[in-house]
């Protein structure tokens, strides 16, 4: 019996995770599917570039809202509170849920890359040290405009986060969060090559692109 409630749980968890929150709010508010447009990703970031910031924000909140629910569905599972196994299957839950946003079942499997529901996830997760990834980001973003950049920065800087200011020293931790600044980059590689190149795009929060920088 525990191990059907905890594989129900994993699939929550990928189930909330594949709710596409780009599409939907694309589709139900501007009647764009984002997906067609920019970069062609059910992210925020391209929501942002293709429909504006309040509907780019708003993506990004639900995506965050529905990674925090899945690992925080971890707390249902009949496993002892204080266990090392707990740890890992809250582990598996984010790895589900950001999986869930990648590879969406209620949207053909055409999602994002997940940078947004893993802030969620890792928030529920280990909230100081994701709050201080956010600040990396953040710094990074309105320095150059690149949120790409900005989300590889924070995340690259995730596990030293983690070791070093969290103060969580188990291997399975150190482990994931290295595992979570690769994957995060691997999932960025062709920004890094844009990046490279010139050729990435920049977002602009508080004022509008130049005709020079838009094309």
């Amino acid at each position: 019996m525990d191990i059907f409630i905890l594989i129900l749980i994993i699939i929550a968890a990928y189930l909330l995770g594949s709710i596409p929150s780009a599409v939907l709010v694309g589709k139900k508010m501007y009647g764009i599917d984002v997906r067609e447009h920019g970069s062609h990703n059910a992210g925020a970031t391209n929501t942002m570039r293709v429909l504006g910031r309040r509907a780019g924000l708003l993506v990004f909140l639900m995506d965050g809202i529905k990674g925090y629910a899945a690992v925080m569905l971890g707390w249902l599972a009949p496993l002892d509170p204080d266990s090392e196994m707990l740890v890992i299957f809250r582990l598996i839950l984010v790895i589900v849920a950001v999986l869930g946003h990648i590879f969406p079942v209620f949207a053909g499997f055409r999602g994002g890359k997940g940078v947004a529901t893993a802030t969620g996830c890792l928030l529920a997760l280990t909230p100081m040290p994701i709050l201080m990834c956010f600040a990396v980001f953040t710094i990074v973003f309105f320095a150059t405009n690149y949120v790409s950049l900005g989300s590889m920065s924070g995340g690259i800087l995730y596990p030293v986060f983690v070791y070093f200011v969290w103060g969580d020293h188990s291997p399975t931790m150190l482990v994931f969060s290295i595992l979570v600044a690769v994957m995060l980059v691997f999932t960025h590689r062709n920004n890094i090559r844009r990046l490279r190149a010139g050729a990435e795009s920049k977002t602009y929060i508080f004022r509008k692109k130049d005709k020079k920088e838009s094309e």
